[in-house]
């Protein structure tokens, strides 16, 4: 059950940020195996000021348009696997929305599946206690 935090500047519209959110969704369907309808996002509009970022950091020139992507999921994915999976995010955003891939910043925090409660109190994905 991957937790997408999607963070953008406040002026984009309700169907550019769906946009977003349903792209991101989809690579995670397609590259790294995620199940169908676990779809859990959380799309947060920021003033420029609650928004920081480096404009050149690493060389890559960033722009008012920067997106943030931070996906918590369980581990076990391949390096190649993560590279497929940043370059389809980057490149179906500039296809579809013409956001620049210099502004996709995507960040993957990976926990083990005992980390997750999906409703009720309980750890679904744990080894049940005896």
């Amino acid at each position: 059950m991957p937790l997408v935090r999607i963070d953008l500047l406040k002026g984009k519209t309700p169907e550019y940020r769906d946009q977003v959110g349903q792209t991101i969704y989809q690579a995670m369907l397609s590259e790294i195996g995620v199940l169908p309808n676990d779809f859990f996002q959380v799309i947060t509009e920021h003033s420029k000021d609650g928004l920081r970022f480096d404009r050149e950091y690493l060389g890559i020139h960033r722009s008012d348009d920067c997106i943030f992507i931070q996906i918590t999921l369980n581990s076990g994915r391949t390096v190649e696997q993560k590279q497929r999976f940043y370059k389809a995010i980057a490149d179906a955003l500039h296809t579809k929305l013409k956001v620049r891939r210099e502004d996709v910043l995507i960040n993957l925090v990976e926990v083990s599946k005992e980390n997750w409660s999906f409703g009720n109190g309980e750890a679904q994905y744990a080894t049940p206690t005896k």
